[in-house]
């Protein structure tokens, strides 16, 4: 028992190799699973304002299945990727009205991780709008697999989401760490190669 609480706090301090910080953001429609990812990957215990759901938001959210609650500020987490780069999550609220959060909650991030779920991607249409609008930060789009989720090819969501030839497309179950991962350090290399070619360029 001392021994794993000993483990499970020595895992929230940083290690001493770690030498770079990274700010990402999170982001995506009601119910795509930002949440969920930031909780399967973060190494501390994830700062939440998640709040359950009330008859109040019936016609102004979207609702679907048996979700209970939804995030009204911001998701927090930290995952160390190798032995060197922490990568500060900050997760967005889904739903429209609270939009105007997320330009305030970009300052700093490198990139942004874009949540989409196939079984609604009209859905996304404003979400990777909104992004280009008002952060202008590079992007990875992760399909979020959910079990009844229509799959699809990536260049098929490329295709139905009209995302440029260079934005990368992971797909993956996020509740599954490695997947969720794989996500992120895609976003990180695509933000930091976009980084370099900006800097030869000027």
């Amino acid at each position: 028992m001392g021994s794993a609480a000993s483990e499970t706090r020595a895992a929230q301090h940083l290690a001493p190799t770690v030498d770079r910080s990274v700010k990402v953001l999170v982001v995506g429609a009601f119910g795509v699973g930002k949440t969920t990812l930031i909780r399967a990957v973060s190494e501390i215990p994830m700062l939440s304002t998640e709040e359950s759901i009330t008859t109040a938001s019936v016609g102004v959210d979207p609702h679907r299945g048996q979700k209970a609650t939804t995030t009204v500020a911001m998701d927090f987490g930290r995952v160390t990727v190798g032995s060197a780069t922490a990568l500060y999550l900050f997760g967005t609220p889904g739903q429209r009205r609270f939009w105007d959060l997320w330009s305030g909650l970009a300052d700093g991030a490198v990139g942004a991780l874009v949540m989409v779920d196939t079984r609604d991607l009209a859905q996304s249409f404003e979400v990777l709008d909104q992004i280009e609008e008002h952060t202008r930060l590079p992007i990875t789009v992760v399909v979020n697999e959910f079990p009844d989720s229509p799959r699809h090819g990536i260049e098929e969501v490329r295709a139905a989401l009209d995302l440029p030839d260079d934005t990368p497309i992971v797909a993956g179950d996020v509740r599954r760490r490695s997947q969720a991962v794989e996500a992120l350090t895609t976003l990180v290399a695509h933000a930091l190669r976009r980084r370099r070619g900006e800097s030869v360029a000027t």
